[in-house]
């Protein structure tokens, strides 16, 4: 039992940095999607306001929340 606790642990510790990187990544790639893109208002306004969020939780340390946050925006803006 404790081997397995000690792997989940190791795991989240090394993949916390990872997630930590993607971030800007993703931050980037939807700030330059928003400059081509064919959205509504309403779709171009949901897109900024998952951007920001997703942003802020990149900033408070939450990175695995972030990177579903910006991965809704940019299903919307159609971007991988």
């Amino acid at each position: 039992m404790k081997s397995v606790l000690a792997a989940a642990v190791l795991t989240l510790g090394l993949t916390g940095p990872a997630f930590a990187f993607q971030c800007p990544t993703d931050i980037a790639a939807i700030n330059a999607a928003l400059e081509s893109a064919s959205l509504s208002d309403q779709q171009r306004a949901q897109v900024v306001e998952l951007r920001d969020e997703g942003e802020q939780l990149h900033q408070s340390g939450q990175h695995q929340a972030s990177v579903e946050t910006l991965a809704q925006a940019k299903e919307i803006l159609g971007i991988n």
